[in-house]
């Protein structure tokens, strides 16, 4: 009987509670789409990581041009895939030839600085344009890919392989 009194008790207490609904309309006055995050020159700035490799990315108004550690884009990445990896993000957002991207990437390999500076150039398009950040986000090119290289093991030959056993 008891049981049953503090249940109806607490009907009682959470029907003179407000509401959680009354609370949405403020909830979406501040979702509301953020403002762009520009430098003084009006550029977006933002950091890529991939494997070991650092892509530090700005992207500015201009006519598509891809700078690369003061190189362009063919001449610093030869093969096709990474070319296509790095304007991925770019082709989502239909701005291929609309910003002008100064880049510096260090360390890791070429791939892992493709894969940065696609993640680096990303996170730069949500900054200038917060109204992208869905369509890149839902292609995941918004999430770090933490994947790393395993280190090497002592008694190993490498991260797990181990050295060929010899019966003689």
């Amino acid at each position: 009987m008891s049981d049953t009194h503090s249940l109806e008790d607490l009907k009682d207490a959470m029907e003179g509670t407000p509401s959680t609904t009354a609370t949405t309309p403020a909830a979406e006055e501040t979702a509301a789409p953020a403002e762009p995050k520009l430098d003084k020159f009006g550029r977006a700035y933002a950091t890529g990581r991939r494997k070991d490799a650092i892509a530090r990315v700005w992207l500015k108004p201009g006519s598509g041009k891809i700078m690369i550690n003061g190189k362009e884009l063919d001449r610093y990445f030869a093969r096709p895939v990474l070319r296509m990896i790095l304007r991925q993000p770019l082709e989502t957002a239909q701005r291929e030839d609309q910003f002008d991207i100064t880049c510096t990437v260090v360390g890791g390999g070429l791939s892992g600085q493709a894969g940065a500076l696609r993640h680096g150039i990303s996170r730069a398009l949500t900054y200038y344009e917060p109204a992208l950040r869905p369509a890149l986000k839902a292609e995941g090119f918004l999430t770090r890919d933490s994947r790393v290289v395993e280190r090497k093991k002592y008694g190993k030959r490498k991260a797990r392989r181990s050295f060929q056993f010899s019966k003689r």
